[in-house]
């Protein structure tokens, strides 16, 4: 099994395409990836109180996540691309915020 299949399953239909190519990772790891890097970045640029409001903050941006499992699970839809990259993102931010 070679590395990359353990970070990503790489199905075809669950990632981005950019010019014809294949992103290297789905789209929910694009935006997990993306969005602990964006708070990294950031938390290097700029000073971060981390304050029990900043915490709960870090807590509610999981909700989106949260309702579109559930309302997938219940089979209300089918999700896409698109909403499990920010859906993600968003869990990266978290992430970021919580390390």
């Amino acid at each position: 099994m070679e590395f990359t299949n353990l970070i990503c399953h790489h199905k075809l239909e669950r990632s981005f395409h950019f010019k014809g190519h294949q992103f290297p990772v789905c789209a929910r790891r694009t935006g997990v990836y993306l969005g602990v890097f964006t708070y990294i970045v950031y938390a290097y640029f700029y000073f971060i109180d981390y304050t029990p409001s900043l915490l709960l903050f870090s807590v509610l941006i999981l909700l989106p996540l949260v309702v579109d499992g559930v309302t997938q699970s219940l089979g209300f839809h089918e999700s896409n691309n698109t909403l499990r990259f920010i859906t993600v993102l968003l869990r990266g931010l978290s992430i970021g915020i919580l390390i």
